[in-house]
């Protein structure tokens, strides 16, 4: 790890990915794709998955690949983040979920596998998800951008991303906490960004943001303040790019030091010449066609890799 990048990361490799009617209320990302069958839907995400692994093994990214059951009904299990975070001092975080159907995604034997075949060390689980029963949520690393190093929370207030829970889990961990609202226009009105980590990205030493879906100017202000006052560069995308999922993008580190900006073809398109010009001073960009997973998921490549900063045993020989 440098400077708070992850060099690994998990994912749930999927077996029923599809269309999730019941996140679809408030993500307005996600599209019906009629003309493909339910089993050419997971076909193609399943390869687009699998493409993108093989990808950042290619450059000596570690990535623990889970298997995902027919056990429930998970069409959004290739989105670990919203249900877990991995903290360096070996605690694990454990989200309460708005959809019923994604509470099923939290299997502790996955706790397990990261230990037993992976030497990871777990210390503690920290549960916030009995605010489900209070219809309070906090949907991990999709509601936060969490500044690991200055210990910073960055979040999008909506009905997934709930202030309490995001103070609980800010005094759990010791972060300070900086909320705003981020809007887009869904049929010519303004409504919350379902997930924070759309419309901003950090890594070590820049930022990807869409000010402009941050209506007040005060909170946008305010935001760009403290993304450069903790020594970030702050690169602009636009509200078309970010629906583009250029703002779904996820630094990481190799095992070398080398740094990448993993993204989806979609989102690298959607990038003009300027703005490739300043993340490549940064890391460079590793990018991979995720059509199906952006349009029945609405997510992207961010939401596809849960860092793991948990400490690790050496492996025993």
């Amino acid at each position: 790890m440098t400077k708070g990048l992850a060099s690994s990361v998990m994912m749930i490799r999927p077996i029923a990915f599809r269309y999730n009617e019941q996140t679809a209320t408030n993500n307005h990302y996600q599209k019906i794709l009629s003309e493909l069958s339910s089993d050419e839907v997971q076909r193609r995400a399943l390869h687009e998955f699998d493409t993108l692994v093989t990808h950042l093994r290619a450059k000596d990214i570690e990535v623990v690949v889970v298997e995902d059951t027919l056990e429930e009904d998970t069409p959004d299990s290739i989105f670990p983040n919203n249900w877990i975070s991995f903290h360096d001092d070996g605690r694990v975080g454990w989200y309460p979920m708005y959809a019923e159907n994604r509470r099923l995604e939290r299997r502790k034997e996955i706790l397990n596998i990261l230990q037993e075949q992976h030497c990871f060390l777990i210390s503690e689980m920290v549960n916030f998800s009995h605010y489900e029963s209070d219809g309070r949520f906090l949907e991990g690393t999709g509601s936060m951008l969490l500044d690991r190093v200055n210990k910073i929370a960055y979040a999008a207030q909506s009905l997934r991303t709930d202030a309490r829970v995001l103070k609980d889990f800010c005094e759990t961990f010791g972060f300070e906490s900086l909320t705003f609202k981020a809007f887009q226009t869904v049929n010519k009105e303004r409504l919350p960004i379902y997930h924070t980590n759309v419309m901003l990205s950090l890594a070590d030493d820049f930022a990807i943001i869409c000010a402009d879906t941050i209506d007040d100017s005060e909170e946008r202000n305010s935001l760009i303040d403290c993304l450069k006052d903790s020594g970030k560069e702050v690169i602009f995308i636009t509200e078309d790019q970010k629906h583009r999922f250029a703002g779904n993008v996820m630094p990481v580190v190799n095992k070398s030091g080398e740094k990448f900006l993993v993204m989806s073809s979609t989102a690298h398109q959607s990038l003009d010449d300027e703005q490739i010009k300043k993340i490549e001073k940064h890391c460079q960009i590793l990018s991979t066609p995720l059509h199906t997973i952006e349009a029945c998921g609405g997510g992207s490549a961010r939401c596809m890799m849960a860092e793991l900063f948990l400490p690790k045993n050496a492996p025993s020989k």
